[in-house]
């Protein structure tokens, strides 16, 4: 892995530099200044939040706990890493930059933060400072210029080999963890149990995943964002919806599984069917292929899957014109995914800005752009019993062509979801998801 990536690193590094380059001609800037970032104080508190480095400063470097560094570039000059090793007996200190990328750039080493805002281009200076704005550092606040943002959120979606590696290895990494999650469940743990299990075989502490795990059990799993996780198992457990990821050097998987208890073969029937769905709907993810209409076309499928499962008595079209199939699918097919699970640019016009609009009725779509090579999306199509929808259902002239019988058998399960992470190329897709369990 580590020779993959330092042969990789170089030719990231000259991509970057180039879209650099080419930001800063674009907003008038002679600097583009990327800020670590800092903690976030807890409210009435002498402690911090857990650190999360910007992901501008990940994309240059491997490196997300060194707060309070700083990437300085300046086109036609070696990057500068100013890198804070603060002299401190409370905290693990920064050890000093090592590995394949180190050659790569001029490293100063500092011991304070002021030090280290010194050795920044001046107040003076035409600099694009990207950064969180709070906490703000004196003398290098973050100013964030627009049309530098534009460009360089739009180019980050079109991802690196370099990045590309890192991302199958943190697909690698979620894919043993949700194997080990399974057998949690399978085991009788309580979702706690299974957290613990994921966690362990992640190497990986709740702070350093790319987002707080969903570990649903039953009805649970109806939960959109369910992060409770009961100490207690369940008196029985029918069914077990995972959505974990796992982090490699600040870059994301996003992976959901779905599993219905041994016995349960009517729930398992239609976790196939979402199964093959989802299939399909990643076998889509190539050039050209507008994500909203894949989205819509997501909607038509499921309505089948009702259909099939006799939950629902009308046709595809009347299903999804009429809202039914948005109560049982709330959410959108999936999003963008790189240095952040819910990545930048998913609604960028161009590189010099601009919105696509969700299609209407579709508020939770997460990517309105079409499908271009080297970007990476998620596909996660969804099925829930979710009590707050269908009463609303239930008072629409649709309740008509729906067997609430066939609902109340599958409530007690909560719900479906299915998702990988999956790279638009010049051909086939590539499944990082599926080809990160196949090696478990």
């Amino acid at each position: 892995m580590h020779d993959r990536l330092a042969s990789l690193y170089p030719q990231h590094l000259a991509t970057l530099r180039e879209r650099a380059d080419k930001a800063l001609a674009v907003g008038g800037f002679d600097h583009l200044v990327i800020a670590a970032g800092t903690p976030l104080r807890k409210f009435l508190d002498d402690q911090d939040y857990p650190f999360v480095a910007n992901p501008h400063f990940r994309h240059w470097l491997p490196l997300t706990g060194t707060p309070g560094s700083w990437i300085v570039y300046t086109p036609g000059h070696k990057p500068r890493l100013v890198f804070l090793q603060p002299e401190d007996y409370w905290h693990v200190v920064p050890a000093a930059p090592s590995g394949y990328w180190v050659e790569h750039f001029d490293i100063e080493i500092v011991r304070d933060a002021a030090d280290a805002v010194a050795l920044l281009p001046g107040a003076s200076a035409r600099r694009a400072i990207i950064g969180p704005e709070c906490p703000a550092v004196p003398g290098a606040e973050a100013n964030n210029p627009q049309a530098v943002m534009d460009y360089l959120h739009w180019h980050r979606s079109y991802k690196t080999p370099y990045e590309l590696e890192l991302m199958r290895e943190a697909s690698r990494i979620g894919a043993r963890a949700h194997r080990a999650a399974e057998q949690a469940f399978r085991a009788g743990e309580s979702e706690f149990g299974i957290h613990m299990a994921y966690l362990t075989t992640a190497r990986q502490i709740d702070a350093e995943l790319p987002y707080a795990s969903i570990v649903g059990l039953n009805e649970h799993g109806a939960v959109l964002h369910y992060t409770h996780f009961d100490r207690k198992a369940p008196a029985q457990s029918r069914s077990f919806l995972i959505d974990a990821g796992a982090s490699a050097a600040g870059y994301a998987s996003d992976i959901t599984r779905t599993y219905a208890a041994y016995g349960h073969a009517e729930f398992q029937a239609l976790v196939d069917s979402m199964e093959a769905a989802q299939q399909g709907f990643a076998a889509k993810v190539r050039a050209g292929q507008s994500y909203p209409e894949l989205h819509i076309h997501a909607h038509h499928v499921l309505a089948n899957v009702l259909h099939e499962h006799g939950i629902i008595r009308m046709s595809a079209e009347s299903a999804v014109a009429s809202g039914v199939t948005a109560a049982f699918f709330p959410h959108g097919l999936g999003h963008p995914i790189g240095l952040q699970v819910h990545d930048v640019a998913g609604f960028q016009q161009g590189e010099h800005g601009g919105t696509i609009a969700r299609p209407p009725g579709h508020p939770y779509l997460r990517m309105t752009r079409v499908l271009e090579p080297d970007m990476v999306v998620t596909i996660e199509p969804g099925l829930y019993f979710i009590d707050m929808l269908l009463e609303e259902l239930r008072d629409t002239p649709a309740a008509a062509d729906i067997d609430w019988a066939r609902v109340d058998f599958f409530r007690p399960y909560g719900g479906i979801r299915i998702e990988d992470d999956v790279v638009c190329t010049h051909g086939a897709p590539e499944n990082l998801t599926r080809d990160a369990f196949a090696l478990t």
